[in-house]
């Protein structure tokens, strides 16, 4: 995949918060380190059956490896991110790993849903200067979080639920995990909070570039 004729600015740092909220009570559901043969699928129909869209920050490796669920989530109409090809941590590698790692990722999801990402999460949210240029040169943004809900500690489904709904503020980033281990907590979790998120108001919404 060659690089688009426009880049768009480099950023020095990754957005934590919906750029275009402007105070409106929304925020975005993210799901990191998938796609996973059983977390995916679940997850995928809980989204469904309330009517909800998020953005997937999928691992290369295991999108190659279950390239069906990408296209799922695609067809479901979940935007696809870039989350490496195998989540070592961009600010320990040289600038031209990087650029390796992040294309061939890039590359796999364009080829498989038709469209190369807009977005890209670091892993463990280790941004540096290259790797955010990088990016940038790969016609991507860089996205954080501002709510972590700590899920990948298995800390229980009500301790996930209290983690979105206590601190759920407009323009949130929720940060969760459909992949790097079992998550039926999360799955369960997401179930049990999107109505109490659209009884206080919230919509949850894809991030526009």
């Amino acid at each position: 995949m060659g690089e688009p004729a426009a880049h768009p600015p480099v950023h020095t740092r990754a957005e934590s918060t919906l750029p275009a909220a402007a105070g409106r009570r929304v925020l975005a559901l993210t799901f990191d380190d998938g796609p996973h043969p059983e977390n995916t699928p679940r997850l995928l129909e809980v989204l469904r059956r309330h009517g909800v869209q998020a953005t997937f920050f999928v691992v290369g490796e295991n999108a190659a490896a279950f390239p069906g669920l990408l296209h799922a989530i695609a067809a479901d109409g979940h935007v696809v991110g870039n989350h490496s090809w195998a989540h070592h941590p961009l600010n320990r590698m040289r600038p031209s790993d990087v650029r390796d790692d992040l294309g061939r990722t890039s590359e796999l999801i364009d080829r498989v849903v038709g469209t190369p990402p807009r977005w890209c999460r670091a892993p463990y949210g280790a941004w540096h200067p290259p790797s955010l240029k990088v990016c940038a040169d790969l016609g991507m943004e860089p996205m954080g979080w501002s709510v972590d809900t700590r899920d990948w500690t298995r800390p229980g489904t009500a301790r996930i639920v209290s983690a979105v709904t206590d601190r759920a503020t407009p323009g949130a980033i929720v940060l969760q995990h459909d992949g790097g281990g079992p998550r039926p907590q999360t799955v369960a979790a997401v179930d049990h909070y999107l109505p109490l998120l659209k009884a206080d108001g919230y919509t949850c919404v894809r991030p526009q570039s």
